[in-house]
Order: C-alpha cells, then sequence, then structure tokens
C-alpha cells in the first residue's frame, strides 16, 4: 500500500486528521467571530480617530477639554486593548460591554440623523452614516459575545 491509500484506508487526507469533531469547529467558528468583532472594531475606532481629526480641523471640538493630541492617544489606546481582549482574549464580557456601549449611542445618532436642532453642527449623513457603523459593530459583537 501507498503513503496516500494507506492515509485514504485510516480516514486521514494528507496524512492530517480529517475530522476534528464538533467541539473543535464550534470553537474555531467562535475564535472566527472574535477575530472579525476586533477588526470592525478597528476600523471602528479608525473611523472614530478620522472624525475627531476632521471636526478639529473644522474647529468643532471644544479645547477646554485639553489638548486634541492627547485625546487621539487615548482614543487609540482604547481601541487597541480592545482590539486585544477580542482578538486575544476572546472576552465575551468585553464584546457584551463594548456592545452595550454603543447601543447607547444610537440615541443621539438617531437625533442627530432625523431631528437635527437648528443649530446643528454636523449634517444628517454624518449622523446617517455614524448609524450604519455602529449597527454593523452591534451585529459583530453580539455573534461574538453571545455566540448568534
Amino acid at each position: 500500500m501507498t503513503d496516500s491509500s494507506q492515509d485514504l484506508a485510516q480516514g486521514r487526507a494528507g496524512g492530517q486528521e480529517q475530522s476534528q469533531g464538533p467541539d473543535a469547529r464550534s470553537r474555531d467558528a467562535r475564535a472566527r467571530k472574535f477575530r472579525q468583532a476586533a477588526f470592525w472594531y478597528l476600523h471602528v475606532g479608525l473611523l472614530y480617530e478620522g472624525a475627531v481629526v476632521a471636526m478639529w480641523r473644522n474647529g468643532l471640538v471644544n479645547p477646554i477639554r485639553g489638548p486634541i493630541v492627547l485625546w487621539l492617544l487615548l482614543g487609540a489606546a482604547i481601541v487597541a486593548l480592545v482590539f486585544w481582549g477580542l482578538w486575544f482574549r476572546r472576552s465575551v464580557w468585553l464584546a457584551r460591554g463594548i456592545w452595550a456601549l454603543h447601543a447607547l449611542r444610537l440615541p443621539s445618532m438617531i437625533e442627530g440623523a432625523f431631528m437635527p436642532g437648528p443649530d446643528a453642527a454636523l449634517p444628517e449623513a454624518f449622523y446617517l452614516t455614524a448609524i450604519v457603523v455602529i449597527v454593523i459593530n452591534l451585529w459583530m459583537l453580539a455573534r461574538a459575545g453571545w455566540d448568534l
């Protein structure tokens, strides 16, 4: 018998086990959900940082709250910690906590998109885009946090 026919007779393809079992497949799927949530959150963080820079350049950031560079560095550190917690730690509670925080942002986004005041500094399109990004983020975090 050749090596390849022995592998087939023993239920292996190319010398590797073919079946990992349902638990291993489930763990792999859950890990994939956390990786996807981590990368989506990374993109959300990049959008937040870009929005802060754009608002700062247009004079929409209150200088009383401190130097903009400090806030950008703090935001980058938070994004890095959340990314690490989702990618490496696969923390269910982190995914659920970030989900809850982002869900709390929706009412202000809806108000800005559909009921802006007469002195609104940002266009409705800004808030509509934010709603789409946040809802996708909620979906990705929910998949990881509750294994949906």
